[in-house]
């Protein structure tokens, strides 16, 4: 007698079961259904039509287009707007008036661009793609007005001329140091000199000029002899056209493929048929293993580099061994340090996390 209800229970239980999976789908209907009507508040002229609210036909060209437009504005200005008698259009009072004008920009608006106008057509002629409506009209209104290749260009152009004049202001305060120095000051004048150039300055200021223009001319020569005679590298090394962002833009496809031929190359020669590296190609190994930048591995000086290559630490072998000497000679320099030794006693006796009082 039991097994009925208990049949009927579970026949219940199955039929809940089944309208809950189907709920899902049903609600999602519920929430993509949308009227069919061609005409969406919110977008172009709302619920009116724009070429009714103009006055003009779907075949109208823009010169028609125009001239209703201009008829219209001058009629519903909020500042010449005058009510006619007997006036029953949409512009009655001052204030509708003024929503009849901006109704009438948005539809000139509107039909004046051929493609805002064909999305507009489109939408009148498939009312059910309501989606696809919102994201034409939106993505149209919201797109730049600039063109975005032109202000990433200029933007390029802009960091280029900083670029230069940052490098070259580095490159000329570099300049200026070394001329301080005693070392290189002494060499410059020496070749200044030889070549007569500092008795030529004198020569042309006698009489003509004063001391300081004389110096200030010297200077100059001196840091001319500088700036040919030393090469510097690293950050305050002579700025060069090629390492300017836009053209390191334009050249990277030029890198990129000449980078694809090196390695190419190198995995032919090394990896395969098992050439012995050069001194270029062992430089570039001792380099990557010190994770240093070219331009920062290129500020060495050479008899470091000669170094590196006399104790071949190419060979990870021989680096994990040079890099241990350094690490240990690194721990004697800093015990041996006056600045070192207080910090040391600092954090022992009052490091961080110790609270002490001073006692006046």
């Amino acid at each position: 007698p039991g097994a009925a209800p208990l049949a009927r229970r579970r026949a219940a239980g199955a039929a809940g079961r089944c309208w809950l999976a189907l709920l899902p789908p049903l609600l999602l209907a519920l929430l993509l259904a949308r009227p069919a009507g061609a005409l969406v508040e919110g977008l172009y002229c709302g619920p009116r039509d724009c070429y009714e609210v103009l006055g003009v036909s779907r075949a109208a060209g823009k010169a028609e287009i125009a001239r209703a437009y201009r008829q219209l504005a001058r009629r519903y200005h909020p500042d010449r707007y005058r009510p006619e008698p007997g006036d029953q259009g949409p512009g009655r009072t001052p204030q509708s008036a003024e929503e009849a004008f901006l109704l009438v920009a948005t539809a000139y608006e509107t039909l004046k661009d051929e493609e805002t106008r064909k999305d507009y057509d489109y939408m009148l002629d498939h009312p059910e793609e309501y989606y696809s409506h919102y994201y034409h009209y939106y993505s149209r209104r919201l797109a730049p007005k600039v063109d975005v290749r032109i202000v990433i260009l200029v933007s390029v152009c802009a960091i280029s001329v900083f670029q230069f004049f940052s490098w070259w202001n580095s490159y000329d305060k570099a300049i200026s140091y070394l001329a301080t120095v005693p070392k290189y000051r002494i060499q410059a004048m020496e070749i200044a000199k030889q070549q007569g150039l500092l008795r030529k300055a004198k020569e042309k200021g006698r009489n003509k000029k004063s001391k300081e223009e004389i110096r200030d001319e010297e200077e100059n020569i001196i840091k001319n002899i500088i700036k040919s005679k030393i090469d510097i590298k690293g950050g305050y090394q002579k700025p060069q056209i090629c390492d300017l962002l836009l053209f390191q833009i334009l050249l990277a496809p030029f890198h990129l493929c000449s980078y694809i031929v090196w390695y190419c190359r190198w995995i032919y020669n090394f990896n395969i048929k098992g050439k012995e590296y050069g001194e270029e190609e062992r430089l570039y190994i001792i380099r990557k293993s010190m994770k240093m930048s070219k331009s920062q591995f290129d500020s060495l000086e050479d008899h470091q580099k000669e170094t590196f290559l006399k104790r071949e630490l190419w060979i990870k072998e021989n680096y994990e061994v040079y890099k241990q000497e350094q690490e240990e000679e690194l721990k004697k320099k800093l015990a041996n340090d006056p600045r070192w030794k207080r910090y040391r006693r600092w954090m022992k006796n009052e490091g961080p996390g110790r609270l002490t009082f001073v006692d006046d």
